[in-house]
């Protein structure tokens, strides 16, 4: 069973230009439809539903989370076999496999080469045989704290 939208939908479009699959469709200020035949259950079209429009396959009514918070997958290299089978499953391609490393170890391993185009949804977790993929939230870069200018002594 796939995602399903329901009529709170307000056709932003939003769940549109996320899904991988094209699975969804709608015009402008309309309710959108999730073909069930190209949905691969990625959840990515109720993560970024502002409306609370979309229903998983159980029945349950997704909310949004911001994109900031969406999971990422970690690698534990000292688990990872490089058998790539992660970068296979993911939907939207946007893992690699790094060149080989040290002269002891010839394998390359998985890494997040493009994050801005990561959904969060779990696959490469879900197909490591060896349990070296992990979804986490990112952790927040900080920003730099920039140094007040000195204060002018008054005269």
């Amino acid at each position: 069973m796939s995602y399903t939208i329901i009529d709170t939908c307000t056709g932003c479009g939003a769940c549109v230009r996320i899904c991988p699959t094209r699975a969804i469709t709608g015009k402008k200020k309309d309710v959108h439809r999730v073909d069930g035949n190209l949905c691969i259950e990625c959840g990515a079209c109720g993560r970024i539903c502002p409306s609370a429009a979309v229903k998983d396959r159980f029945g349950n009514v997704c909310v949004m989370v911001k994109r900031s918070q969406w999971k990422r997958p970690a690698f534990a290299g000292d688990t990872c076999m490089s058998c790539s089978m992660c970068i296979d499953a993911c939907p939207v391609h946007c893992l690699a496999l790094s060149e080989a490393g040290k002269p002891k170890d010839p394998h390359g391993y998985p890494w997040l080469k493009d994050e801005k185009a990561c959904i969060g949804c779990g696959f490469c977790e879900a197909e490591c045989p060896v349990g070296a993929v992990t979804m986490v939230v990112p952790v927040p870069k900080e920003e730099p704290v920039k140094a007040k200018p000195a204060r002018k002594a008054a005269r």
